[in-house]
């Protein structure tokens, strides 16, 4: 019965990513209703094909795609440290993978649209090295991949800022990008970002068992069977490479890595074969919603979409924290 149920909610949460999408296609500047977007999508011309086919449906699928990646890893990351205020944004990662993007998109603007993600996942990847070296003397342990990781942050940050302060004349892409907009992101993002979906979210669903038991305390995982630091450091490259592509796709869009595996752990319980599709399904969710919001709300003007989801998951974060502090 819990299978059907999951299974049905999962559906039926997929349709809601698909209305979603189609709503989210028509708002804008030029309002376009869902008949019309339909019947362009089904191979009919109009006077609105080009606006349709270029800019509004790859926005609509990069934000699903990209909210799928970011929730995958933030599934990943709660799993591994054991601690459901983890998130790629809260341990570093899109820290790193932003800062090392930002030194692209200022020193190198005619760099193609392709290297981008290779250079984000190794600026995540850099993150991920300084975690395990610096975890490697505490046995890896949980805490410290989240503090080290806050830390790690902190100091890309300071860097990224540092950068756009000594170029100012070339940081007004950086800073749309940092704010995490899909303005003006097309199939050329989709096309960069999809390899690497398309590797690295099957492996997360293969590992799912190790994830349930990596979730457990670590002499039971031990018990079990499992190398613990070993896994442990599997997932977190898993969840670098994940973040790390969606930054480079759209930016440093936060706190979708942890509001959507909460959601997904309450609807779909703590089972990650459950947990890893409904959190995609629910990461892609918010990211569609995020983003229309940002166009609807005072058009022609953009709000970008990190900064909707920073609205609406500081709020959250904060909430977690005191709901921790209780136990």
């Amino acid at each position: 019965m819990t299978s059907r149920k999951n299974t049905l909610l999962l559906m039926a949460l997929c349709a809601l990513v698909l209305v979603a999408a189609l709503l989210s296609m028509g708002i804008g500047p030029i309002f376009i209703g869902p008949d019309q977007i339909i019947r362009v999508i089904m191979g009919e011309s109009s006077s609105l094909t080009f606006m349709i086919e270029n800019y509004r449906l790859p926005r609509a699928l990069l934000a699903i795609l990209a909210g799928a990646g970011f929730a995958i890893a933030g599934v990943i990351l709660q799993g591994m440290i054991r601690n459901p205020l983890a998130s790629p944004d809260v341990v570093g990662v899109t820290k790193g993978a932003g800062l090392f993007a930002v030194v692209v998109i200022i020193l190198f603007p005619t760099a193609s649209p392709l290297l981008l993600p290779i250079v984000a996942f190794l600026g995540a990847l850099a993150v991920a090295i300084a975690l395990i070296y610096f975890a490697r003397k505490s046995g890896a342990q949980p805490t410290t991949f989240a503090l080290v990781g806050m830390g790690v942050g902190a100091i890309c940050q300071a860097l990224t800022e540092f950068i756009m302060v000594k170029y100012p004349m070339q940081a007004n892409d950086s800073l749309v990008w940092l704010a995490g907009s899909l303005w003006g992101k097309g199939w050329d993002e989709i096309y960069a970002l999809l390899p690497w979906l398309l590797v690295f979210i099957p492996i997360s669903f293969v590992l799912h068992r190790k994830l349930d038991i990596i979730s457990l305390d670590e002499g039971s995982s031990t018990g079990l069977g499992l190398n613990v630091v070993r896994t442990r450091y599997m997932l977190l490259l898993l969840a670098v490479a994940l973040a790390g592509a969606c930054v480079a796709a759209i930016g440093s869009i936060g706190f979708v890595g942890l509001i959507a595996p909460h959601m997904a752990r309450k609807l779909f319980g703590h089972q990650h074969r459950y947990l890893l599709p409904g959190a995609a399904v629910l990461g892609a969710l918010i990211l569609v919603i995020a983003d229309a919001l940002g166009r609807g709300l005072n058009p022609p003007i953009e709000i970008p979409a990190g900064i909707v989801t920073a609205v609406i998951g500081v709020p959250y974060f904060l909430y977690l924290v005191r709901q921790e502090k209780r136990k």
